[in-house]
């Protein structure tokens, strides 16, 4: 589905229909992750639980194509190049950290959400793993994706939570 989406927005026609399985009416969180010959080209996601995994999928696929500002939207000749990755979050729960024992988090299985006021940052459980990350530099660098200081998270005030999601996606570029 989210390929089909993929296809139909950079193509202009209209987007497919959700199909009826019963995993497209979860109600999940989700995050979109493009990738172009093995880097980085787009990835959105909705953290939130609280609509069906198919709606959450099909939007965000569309946005990782359009939205990401760190991107230029995607041109339809990129099409072929793309290879599409699905991250479906589980529930998060808070994590008990302290300055010298993050050793709540297993590298690889979770991901991290750090929440201050205002500010909040997300990354998925396989960007700590892409970069050999180990707990605190991943602490450190989910602070800094929320706009705050790399060491937040150790300052009263700041929430850390982990999550964990099912991953999946397309082998190569294209599918």
């Amino acid at each position: 589905m989210a390929r089909a989406t993929l296809v139909a927005h950079l193509t202009g026609r209209p987007l497919p229909p959700i199909p009826d399985v019963p995993g497209a009416a979860l109600q999940r969180g989700a995050f979109v992750t493009l990738t172009q010959g093995g880097a980085l080209r787009g990835c959105i996601g909705h953290i939130a639980d609280e609509r069906p995994l198919g709606d959450v999928v099909r939007e965000m696929t569309v946005a990782a194509a359009r939205d990401d500002p760190r991107f230029a939207p995607v041109a339809p000749d990129e099409l072929p190049d793309l290879a599409l990755e699905i991250s479906v979050l589980l529930p998060a729960a808070p994590l008990a950290t302290t300055p010298l024992d993050p050793s709540g988090i297993v590298v690889g299985r979770d991901g991290l959400i750090v929440r201050r006021g205002r500010h909040v940052g997300l990354l998925l459980p396989q960007v700590a793993t892409e970069y050999h990350w180990e707990p605190e530099a991943f602490l450190a660098a989910t602070c800094r994706k929320a706009g705050l200081p790399p060491h937040a998270w150790r300052e009263p005030g700041t929430e850390v939570l982990a999550f964990q999601a099912d991953v999946f996606g397309e082998t190569g570029e294209g599918g």
